[in-house]
């Protein structure tokens, strides 16, 4: 039974393939993310990872490693703390702050932190329907 305190962690990390896909079906092919030239040139020294692209672990997460079955994403509030970028081993981690057991939801905390610094990239919360798995 799911229960407030509990936390799901998940490695990951971007390619630049990736990143140039994620361009090209968003639209957004701001060259700070997708040319090596800007990027260098950039405040950051390199190219950085669309922010939502960044944030897209949680879609991944809750819709296919997290009591998949059954999930209603309601909604995802995101801060973006620090630039990501690709090649880099990050870890999301998912804790549950608050259930709501007579609408069968749960409300998430959601960050993710760059595994070589400890830093926190992104922060925020999830809140997320399940009738099968959500029943208390």
């Amino acid at each position: 039974m799911i229960k407030q305190g509990d936390v799901f962690t998940h490695d990951f990390s971007y390619t630049q393939e990736q990143v140039n896909l994620y361009a090209q079906i968003s639209g957004d092919t701001n060259p700070l993310h997708i040319n090596p030239e800007v990027g260098k040139a950039s405040m950051f020294g390199r190219n950085i990872i669309h922010g939502h692209y960044s944030a897209s672990v949680f879609t991944k997460i809750f819709g296919t490693l997290l009591h998949a079955d059954g999930h209603v994403y309601m909604k995802q509030n995101t801060t973006f703390l620090k630039p990501m970028f690709v090649d880099t081993p990050y870890q999301a981690v998912i804790t549950v702050k608050e259930i709501f057991p007579e609408k069968n939801r749960v409300l998430y905390e959601t960050k993710v932190i760059d595994v070589a610094s400890g830093a926190e990239t992104i922060v925020g919360e999830a809140l997320l329907m399940n009738k099968k798995v959500y029943v208390w």
